[in-house]
């Protein structure tokens, strides 16, 4: 028998972390992982399940030093990055590279898709997740494929040694109406081959059990539940702020992603603006390509550290970027072709930081200005999620360019969101 523990794998965009959480929602231990080197046009989504083999085995090994046993976990569940996704055989191989959220530039496939989808659908675009998938099926023209998986699903499923399922968080992008609970019957039209879409369950749900030859070589329970994922961003959401009407999370990872709880479905694509459904509620919001990578790309740690220390951040920046790795966004301005803008460029590091940090903040502020006047509510309590939250600098930046004081959280790994989702079942 397994002891009431749960486990949360996230994969985000550097690594994969676990989290081992009790009964009562108390972390017992959490290692991370980094993902194995990958070429970008050469996404090989093997190396992902490789990574989080790794990541359970050290997490065996904190479990152990915690006095805990990763045999008694009796939960297990993923989480992935929103959009990111790859064809797979019967067997789990991918035959495919997958494509990950950030990818655009389908534009003959968003052709396709306007010609037979609603005025305003959330797969309308040329970064659309649907789009992604008709470009995947061109890299199968031996129809090799018989599974569309995201990346939660794809980890879910070589856990389970199973494939074909998927949850409402995940799918969402890809066209999956929560509400009626169905696919769009115009996907054929569009030349998507339907039989690789998977079957859709509510996020956290359990599926079945383990594998057991994983099992096996991972030390986990023949018991082991595998359950149904969700997004990183909702994942994040669901370890940092507590379920009530109004309370919001901003993710400050790699990039921005921004998420409030409402009573009310609020959809506009066209902006990439959506909502996820969590049990009888919605998270509304939308993911930005601004943010920690763009600071990353351009100093490295200690000369953030450094730099952030000589920001007086009671002084508004005059500095107006757009900070972007390379062209495109997705909320709270959708647009394949918006260029970064970091320039004019300071001498002065400092004072460069500084508005790229105030730049960001104003992004973030525009997002939430975007949910409430669409209906939405404006944040009550905010709290915030990712690398960033780290930042106290950046903290007062943000509280005075969006008129509120991020609230602190004791957790904010998305690990530990899909760990506490999948205990309540």
């Amino acid at each position: 028998m397994t002891d009431d523990l749960s486990m949360g794998i996230d994969l985000g965009t550097s690594g994969v972390r676990t989290a081992v959480i009790d009964a009562s929602g108390t972390v017992l231990s959490s290692v991370k992982t980094k993902h194995l080197p990958q070429a970008p046009a050469a996404i090989d989504a093997s190396k992902w399940w490789m990574t989080v083999q790794n990541c359970i085995i050290e997490q065996a090994k904190a479990l152990k030093a915690a006095g805990h046993n990763i045999a008694n976990v009796g939960r297990i569940g993923v989480d992935g990055t929103s959009g990111t996704m790859v064809l797979t055989d019967a067997a789990l191989n991918p035959v495919t590279p997958a494509l990950m959220y950030n990818s655009a530039g389908f534009t003959a496939e968003a052709a396709e898709i306007a010609k037979h989808a609603p005025a305003t659908h959330i797969t309308k675009g040329s970064n659309s997740a649907l789009g992604r998938a008709l470009r995947l099926q061109t890299n199968d023209p031996e129809n090799r494929a018989a599974h569309l998986l995201h990346q939660a699903d794809f980890v879910a499923a070589r856990l389970r040694g199973t494939g074909g399922v998927s949850d409402e968080n995940n799918t969402l992008k890809l066209g999956y109406d929560p509400d009626t609970g169905t696919w769009p019957d115009w996907f054929a039209k569009a030349g998507l081959r339907t039989h690789l879409l998977p079957s859709v369950v509510q996020a956290g749900a359990a599926l079945g059990p383990v594998a057991p030859d994983v099992a096996a070589m991972l030390g986990l329970s023949a018991q082991a539940v595998i359950h149904a994922g969700t997004t990183d961003s909702i994942a994040a959401f669901l370890a940092t702020a507590p379920l009530e009407a109004g309370n919001a999370v901003t993710s400050l990872g790699t990039t921005l992603a921004v998420k409030i709880l409402s009573t009310r479905r609020i959809d506009e694509p066209q902006m990439g603006l959506y909502s996820h459904k969590l049990g009888k509620v919605w998270l509304v919001g939308g993911a930005s390509n601004t943010g920690g990578g763009v600071l990353a790309d351009l100093f490295d740690p200690d000369e953030l550290t450094k730099l952030s220390e000589q920001i007086d951040p009671t002084t508004a920046s005059p500095f107006d970027y757009y900070p972007l790795l390379q062209k495109g966004e997705r909320f709270p301005i959708n647009d394949p072709d918006l260029a970064p803008r970091l320039s004019p460029r300071p001498a002065n590091d400092v004072v460069f930081l500084h508005g790229i940090l105030e730049s960001v903040a104003r992004i973030e502020r525009q997002a939430y200005d975007a949910i409430a006047a669409r209906g939405g509510p404006k944040p009550k309590r905010l709290f915030t999620a990712g690398g960033g939250s780290q930042n106290t600098v950046w903290t007062a930046i943000r509280a005075r360019v969006l008129g509120i004081t991020p609230a602190p959280s004791a957790q904010t790994e998305a690990c530990v969101g899909i760990a506490k989702l999948i205990n309540a079942y």
